[in-house]
């Protein structure tokens, strides 16, 4: 029985140097899908090169944190920008605020659903749902971004997942846990097993070959690993002070080396699409 992996590379639309990257790794590489970010400034350069590139899967990467603005003005989301229009940098300033029920979920609602229309309007066929900086597992953001999902026809979703043994990755373990048993009852998609948030920005060539192999080891029958490539001296990337290795990552995404590890343990490479047919066939 194959088994399949979906190598997904995050913020389709950060810069253009981003963008460029991630087409590259699909067409010289092992990328098979990609998350757009609408609010990124290189959106409206770039959403159009992936008509060019149709067996390249496509989602959307709702933001609700980070340094760009939000698609609607700061009357319409209230409770999710600053006095100057600006959502919150962090999933650490974004997720207390949220327990302390200073979000109002209408308001995400709408942004989300604003960009998730940009994205269709653009003429990108939506495949899956994720987040920036994975704030879908939180419930309250998970509840939105499902509802989100159904009400555009779409319902496969990255489950982040792991294995630190930290805080963080102790709660992110639970919040898995519980995301996949609200999504499965719920009617949606989501591979069985990820990795890509604990190596998040570093993932070299034998750190990604390597989680190949840990993603293969756990016998799963669908994966996704979670990748940030991105071109050498890209300008455009200074002001998003997150410490990736944008250009190892998307080096790494092309090698041969890497193609050869996804062979060599059977993996086929695919795209969100084709794991909620899978799910439809078993079914």
């Amino acid at each position: 029985m194959s088994r399949l992996l979906i190598v997904n590379a995050d913020d389709y639309g950060l810069t253009t140097g981003v963008s460029r990257a991630i087409l590259e790794a699909h067409d010289r590489g092992v990328v098979t899908s990609t998350s757009v970010l609408a609010l990124g400034p290189a959106f409206e350069r770039t959403a159009h090169w992936l008509a060019g590139h149709p067996t390249l899967g496509a989602g959307a990467h709702l933001a609700a944190v980070g340094e760009d603005p939000p698609l609607l003005g700061a009357r319409e989301i209230p409770s999710l920008v600053d006095g100057r229009g600006r959502l919150p940098h962090s999933w650490r300033v974004f997720l207390p605020r949220m327990a302390a029920g200073r979000i109002d979920r209408d308001d995400l609602r709408r942004e989300f659903a604003a960009q998730f229309e940009r994205i269709r309007a653009a003429g990108i066929e939506v495949d899956h749902v994720d987040t920036h900086q994975n704030l879908h597992l939180w419930p309250e953001v998970r509840d939105v971004v499902l509802e989100v999902g159904d009400t555009h026809g779409v319902r496969a979703v990255r489950v982040t997942r792991s294995t630190a043994r930290t805080v963080v990755g102790s709660t992110v373990r639970a919040l898995a846990t519980r995301f996949e048993a609200v999504a499965e009852a719920r009617g949606w998609h989501f591979p069985d097993a990820a990795t890509g948030l604990d190596e998040a920005g570093g993932l070299d060539t034998p750190r990604m070959i390597d989680a190949v192999f840990r993603l293969a080891a756990r016998g799963a029958r669908s994966a996704e690993l979670a990748t940030h490539p991105g071109s050498p001296d890209d300008p455009d990337l200074a002001r998003y002070v997150w410490g990736y290795r944008w250009a190892d990552e998307a080096e790494a995404l092309r090698s041969a080396a890497l193609r050869r590890a996804v062979d060599e343990q059977g993996w086929r490479l695919g795209t969100f699409a084709d794991l909620v047919g899978s799910r439809s066939d078993a079914a």
